[in-house]
């Protein structure tokens, strides 16, 4: 069926009364603004009828329903995907080797992150003594201490990443 066939005015016509019914319907149930909104959905058949856009919209249409029957009955157009899905494959794969090929010239060992230590290291927190806190028995832990005088919400978490060794 192409586009002159089908009697288009009446049908966008009756889209649009039908359209304008409901408005009326949700401009009684729901209020001014919902009534409003479903008359502006209920013009655009028209509108698309008196533009033009109606036959644009139809080519568009019978376009995309075209490359879709051709895409799924086609053997021709499925290997076309085969090969571009083994393209996005060998992409991967040779991203996969250049960068451990840069990593290995960079003189990293192979199976290790440069990134990633070994062992953590303890660095010295400024500001705090060694011993116990003043006031405080010497059986205690310091990061009681700590955790004593933070009154905010992540001292916690602040105490767990300087027994880490993390700042």
């Amino acid at each position: 069926m192409t586009f002159d066939q089908i009697a288009w005015l009446p049908l966008c016509a009756g889209v649009t009364i039908a359209g304008l019914v409901l408005s009326f319907l949700a401009f009684r149930r729901r209020g001014a603004a919902a009534g409003m909104r479903v008359a502006a959905w209920a013009l655009l058949p028209v509108a698309a009828y008196l533009t033009g856009a109606l036959q644009a919209l139809w080519t568009i249409g019978a376009t995309v329903v075209g490359f879709v029957t051709s895409l799924i009955f086609n053997p021709v157009v499925w290997s076309g995907v085969a090969v571009t899905g083994l393209a996005v494959v060998l992409f991967v794969v040779s991203g996969f080797m250049r960068g451990r090929k840069l990593r290995l010239a960079r003189g990293d060992k192979p199976g290790k992150s440069a990134e990633a230590p070994t062992a953590p290291q303890q660095r010295p927190v400024t500001g705090q003594k060694a011993g116990p806190a003043a006031g405080q028995p010497a059986g205690k832990p310091a990061v009681a201490a700590a955790k004593k005088n933070n009154d905010d919400d992540f001292s916690d978490i602040e105490d767990i990443l300087k027994r880490r060794g993390i700042s």
